[in-house]
């Protein structure tokens, strides 16, 4: 039987690394914050969704793949800067998962931002704009944290990991924009936060262990 030429072009631990690249996305994007609370408000409203998950989404996308792309070639020249990159980043992940831990210890909640009623739609992308390149956090963990992890990747894996982390951006920003008059009530819970939070901290923790084996193999 012959086989298909596009599937045998994919590396055979493409899906992992994919499926690794989007638990680290959604990890680190589903949380609390001035980000998220404007995608949900703005789904409230129905107004400007898709503009404003299609301008976040982006924004992620074209933020990791420079993280990834300009750490590779970092990485490239100083193996020993990689080796600490990798602890690094398994030290981050390890206090990111523990902060998780505790934020599930603490009930909280989300709500909706306030923004001008009836906004023109240059105005609304201007706000999601702000709320994405003002934020420090957001460099911290696209261009550094996710950059260094997939540079460390085999080249023929980067993009694979690239477009996992997108895709958990893509994801995460269609269910809160497009879903949520179903998702406000359950985003309004404590209790629903706290299991997150709780599933966070699991997948960081064993995200930290993986890149803690990585670091130790240079």
């Amino acid at each position: 039987m012959l086989s298909d030429p596009v599937l045998s072009a994919v590396p055979p631990a493409a899906p992992a690394v994919f499926v690794q690249a989007l638990a680290l996305s959604l990890g680190l994007i589903v949380a609390i914050g001035a980000q998220n609370a404007f995608v949900l408000r703005q789904g409230l409203r129905r107004e400007h969704v898709g503009s404003v998950v299609a301008l976040c989404a982006a924004a992620d996308a074209l933020l990791i793949a420079a993280g990834v792309l300009g750490m590779a070639q970092a990485l490239g020249r100083s193996p020993l800067l990689a080796r600490a990159l990798a602890l690094a980043g398994a030290l981050f992940l390890a206090v990111y998962a523990w902060r998780a831990w505790q934020r599930a210890r603490r009930p909280q909640r989300l709500a909706a931002a306030e923004s001008v009623a009836g906004a023109s739609r240059g105005a609304v992308l201007a706000q999601a704009l702000a709320f994405t390149v003002l934020n420090p956090h957001v460099y911290l963990d696209t261009v550094l944290l996710v950059g260094s992890i997939g540079a460390q990747q085999p080249q023929a894996l980067r993009g694979w990991f690239i477009a996992g982390a997108s895709a958990g951006s893509v994801l995460w920003f269609t269910a809160l924009g497009f879903g949520a008059r179903w998702l406000a009530p359950w985003f309004a819970r404590p209790r629903a936060w706290q299991l997150l939070d709780g599933l966070i901290a699991l997948t960081m923790a064993v995200l930290a262990l993986l890149l803690l084996r990585h670091g130790l193999m240079y």
